[in-house]
């Protein structure tokens, strides 16, 4: 079978390579799928890199979210049946960048029928992590100001959609009129350009003086130091990721002065600690979807010879909303 390979760390374009592997089987627990449609993420360029705090080892194959069709049960494997189609997260090193994968039973899960392949292969990391995030740590109310970083990639498109499901008034912050748009298409009640605009100041005539409520952070550096000026009374600021590549270093007495709380949150981590949250999370996310309240919005369906381009310019900002590779 063919898959995209990183034999030796650095710039997606430059060392992913496309090659014929052995095909492969599942073991005790895990299921072969057939790759339908594997969504592109931002990890998928850290772990080109060798930044992502996942290091699987030399060769692997990236993708770290797919929508597949069942090909095979490994032992012990109950609840799906061969040709039944899933989504969720591969076994790495056997990442989704190829015809085939597998995948462990704990991260998998029946694809919501509403959604077609690309849609439904990215309903899991970003909409999870806007879930637990805006749900599990923040308890979003109806009626609050949410602010949205990167609000037309990955993590962010999905905190727009899951904020305006919950009642929340959304604003987007995004780089360039390409991704303002998408982010309109989205429902954000007001998108903030950040190369032309200040969103500190929109955010402030939005809200009539009062800040955002929650501010929700995939990128770090600048993004983070300026939400502390347009936060509101006991206000939560989202730390989400650092996309920008900076980690910022937060004045614990501005917190403290402003009563505003600084929340983490590594969706990973309910894997190991709570996974039942994990399920019953996907459960009102197929729910949320078959009602028509969220729907990835897919803006490039690429073939599997564009993921090298497709994944580099994920890294360097170039991409509009979410990329897929169907194989």
């Amino acid at each position: 079978m063919k898959a995209w390979r990183v034999n030796e760390l650095g710039e997606p374009r430059s060392v992913l390579k496309l090659e014929e592997v052995p095909d492969l089987t599942p073991a005790a627990g895990e299921l072969l799928v057939k790759v339908l449609a594997a969504a592109a993420n931002f990890p998928d360029v850290l772990l080109c890199r060798g930044e992502y705090q996942v290091k699987p080892p030399l060769p692997f194959t990236p993708g770290v979210e797919l929508c597949g069709e069942v090909l095979a049960l490994g032992e012990g494997v109950s609840g799906f049946a061969v040709g039944q189609r899933v989504v969720g997260q591969p076994n790495l090193p056997n990442g989704a960048f190829a015809e085939q994968t597998i995948m462990p039973q704990e991260r998998t899960f029946a694809a919501p029928e509403g959604l077609d392949d690309a849609e439904a292969s990215a309903l899991c990391i970003g909409y999870q992590t806007g879930w637990f995030a805006l749900h599990r740590r923040t308890q979003l109310k109806a009626g609050e100001t949410l602010l949205v970083h990167a609000a037309a990639g990955g993590v962010g498109s999905a905190a727009v959609q899951l904020g305006k499901a919950a009642g929340a008034k959304v604003i987007g912050v995004v780089g360039g009129a390409d991704k303002a748009e998408y982010c309109r298409q989205l429902g954000a009640d007001l998108v903030v350009d950040r190369r032309s605009e200040d969103f500190v100041q929109a955010v402030k005539e939005f809200t009539g003086g009062r800040g955002a409520d929650v501010v929700y952070d995939p990128v770090g550096g600048d993004a983070y130091a300026r939400s502390t000026k347009c936060i509101a009374f006991e206000g939560r600021i989202l730390v989400i990721g650092f996309a920008s590549g900076t980690i910022p270093t937060p004045a614990l007495n501005h917190a403290l002065i402003k009563n505003y709380s600084i929340i983490g949150l590594h969706w990973g981590l309910y894997n190991t600690y709570e996974p039942a949250a994990i399920r019953a999370c996907h459960e009102e996310l197929t729910r949320m979807a078959a009602a028509g309240e969220i729907r990835p919005l897919i803006s490039e369906r690429l073939a599997l010879a564009d993921v090298a381009d497709g994944i580099a310019r994920l890294g360097e900002g170039t991409t509009v909303g979410r990329v897929v590779f169907l194989p």
